[in-house]
């Protein structure tokens, strides 16, 4: 007899983060709002209140009992955090299902995405993972253009200082009234200005690294797109925002391209085309769950090549995601 719905136990492992606080939101308006949840996290965030199913929680730190009884545990903490306590979670016998990076392309890992992926069929997989909304942006384009054989497709990814969480966003806000109030400014976080700055890495002090980030990119990228296509060309930079992924990619089709057949494939591939006077931005995609792009730019100055333009909020498309694949687990 299955197990009911509100009888299974959710553990949200990494629940401080802005990623697991954006899952925690949106399981909470599923049909997993009356499951069990359980919030987990590093020591530093042991002791948060919060609350989870409209009552009041606390995030504990991770113990031995932490995953018991667990039907899935999200990973939505640092890559570190992931590495150091999945071993633990996995011996619960519950669904792993990362949103962090690390597990990406790994062998005994079956990434998945909407529309592209489904769930495997056969043995029981029981380590999932969710690519990021940068990877899911880059990944969607590869796959659409697919069939007409580009010989090369290249892919810019600018990203918020909400990846590096909430001190991240505290220190561009810090930042910016600095800098406008002539201050000497505070670089705990990035070791670098982020505001109103544009960059390829970070300083040498800093925790976040532009390089690891990226390197997690290219690895989900790979574990979407079908094993024959070539992968893109990626680069990723710091844009001085504080939530939203942006992606710039071009592709190089040929002269006899024909760019309503190419927004058609774009559409098909899961990606919603706005309007030519309504570009996609991190303001326009905020709290969305879509893939935004702009009708496909032909390059008159390269014949053949055409521009590629989208957005998507980096919070809420991977948790989305995420519950999404819960629910096709049940």
């Amino acid at each position: 007899m299955p197990t009911p719905l509100e009888s299974r136990r959710i553990v949200i492992a990494g629940a401080s983060s802005l990623l697991g606080a954006e899952l925690k939101s949106l399981l909470e308006e599923s049909r997993f709002a009356a499951s069990d949840f359980r919030l987990v996290d590093e020591e530093t965030a042991a002791g948060t209140l919060t609350e989870a199913g409209g009552e009041a929680a606390v995030i504990q730190p991770v113990e031995e009992d932490s995953f018991a009884k667990a039907w899935i545990v999200f990973f939505t903490g640092s890559s570190t955090f992931t590495r150091t306590n999945l071993a633990l979670a996995k011996r619960s016998g519950a669904h792993i299902v990362d949103l962090s990076g690390e597990l990406a392309g790994q062998s005994d890992v079956h990434t998945w995405l909407p529309k592209i992926l489904t769930l495997p069929t056969g043995g029981r997989v029981s380590s999932f993972a969710i690519p990021s909304a940068a990877a899911e942006i880059i990944a969607r384009l590869t796959g659409a253009l697919s069939s007409l054989k580009p010989s090369a497709i290249s892919a810019v990814a600018f990203q918020p200082v909400s990846a590096a969480g909430k001190l991240g966003i505290e220190e561009l806000e810090s930042q910016t009234g600095q800098l406008l109030s002539f201050q000497s400014m505070g670089k705990q976080i990035f070791d670098a200005q982020v505001a109103y700055t544009m960059l390829d890495r970070f300083g040498a002090s800093s925790g976040q690294s532009l390089s690891a980030a990226l390197a997690s990119i290219r690895r989900e990228v790979k574990a979407v797109i079908p094993a024959d296509t070539s992968p893109p060309a990626i680069q990723l930079l710091h844009a001085p925002v504080f939530y939203g992924s942006i992606v710039s990619a071009s592709a190089f089709l040929g002269p006899a391209l024909d760019a309503a057949a190419i927004s058609k494939l774009c559409v098909e591939a899961g990606f919603t085309l706005t309007s030519e006077d309504a570009a996609p931005s991190n303001v326009s995609s905020a709290g969305e769950i879509s893939t935004q792009l702009a009708p496909p730019s032909p390059d008159p100055s390269a014949p053949g090549t055409v521009w590629f333009w989208a957005a998507a909020d980096n919070l809420r498309l991977p948790a989305a995601n995420a519950v999404k694949l819960a629910e096709s687990l049940l």
